[in-house]
């Protein structure tokens, strides 16, 4: 995976649409953005968990997560999104998300994950470090 605007489409060959993924990574400034599409869960979280550790190991330490595009999101995604929190800050870094108003930001609200991520309501405002969801 490079940061040139690549696209991974991830989920089994048998999978239905619902339980495949794609991830477009590009960067924005200096932070590298991963726009996920489709659903993050037990199937997909996995290869999420793997490229955003290694991005916040090896490549860049700040990431920003587009979410507005995922339709459904479980708690082993939501383990896949912590474990890079954790590890970025380990290296100095961070992880911003971006949600939309619907399911996915209700479901970080009630986790109470909106005081552990940076989360804004757009991609730019995420790579601007603009308003965030908690504040709005």
């Amino acid at each position: 995976m490079n940061v040139n605007g690549s696209t991974s489409r991830i989920g089994s060959a048998h999978a239905q649409h619902q339980d495949d993924l794609s991830i477009r990574v590009h960067v924005a400034g200096d932070m590298q953005v991963f726009e996920l599409t489709g659903s993050l869960d037990i199937a997909t979280s996995p290869t999420v968990r793997a490229a955003l550790t290694t991005a916040t190991e090896r490549e860049s330490h700040r990431l920003i997560v587009d979410l507005t595009l995922v339709d459904f999101l479980d708690s082993t995604g939501l383990g896949a999104l912590i474990g890079a929190q954790r590890r970025a800050k380990e290296f100095g870094g961070e992880v911003r998300l971006v949600a939309k108003e619907g399911q996915i930001l209700r479901l970080l609200r009630i986790t109470g994950l909106l005081k552990v991520f940076a989360v804004y309501p757009t991609l730019d405002e995420a790579a601007a470090d603009g308003e965030r969801v908690g504040d709005l």
